[in-house]
C-alpha cells in the first residue's frame, strides 16, 4: 500500500528475507546483521565524512538528527563518543578552536 506507515515487524521480516536471498543471513542469529546495525554506521560515516571535509558539526547535527528521527539534538551527540576515530576528530577540533581563542 502506498502512502501508508512502516511496521516494524514487517520492515524487520523483509530485511531478514533480503539478508537471506543475498547470502548475509546466517545460523546463528546473533551474527545476522539488524537493520540498526545500518542506521549506526551511516551515523557514524556521516560524522566522519563531516569533520575530514572540515564541516561544521554543530550546524551539520541538526539534519544527522532529524533524519534518524531523534526527537532531541542530543540524543544524536552520543554517536561522537561510540567511535574512537570520531572521539579523536571531536577532541582535535576543540583544541585547534581553543587554540584560536588564545591568540
Amino acid at each position: 500500500m502506498v502512502g501508508t506507515r512502516l511496521f516494524s515487524s514487517v520492515v524487520r521480516e523483509n530485511f531478514h528475507l533480503f539478508c537471506r536471498k543475498i547470502g548475509i543471513d546466517t545460523a546463528d542469529p546473533t551474527d545476522c546483521p539488524r537493520i540498526h546495525d545500518f542506521r549506526h554506521r551511516f551515523a557514524v560515516e556521516s560524522l566522519l565524512r563531516w569533520y575530514r571535509n572540515g564541516e561544521d558539526i554543530e550546524r551539520r547535527m541538526p539534519l544527522l538528527s532529524t533524519y534518524l528521527g531523534h526527537v532531541h539534538v542530543d540524543d544524536t551527540y552520543w554517536y561522537l563518543t561510540v567511535c574512537p576515530e570520531l572521539r579523536g576528530l571531536a577532541v582535535n577540533r576543540f583544541e585547534q578552536r581553543w587554540e584560536e581563542t588564545d591568540e
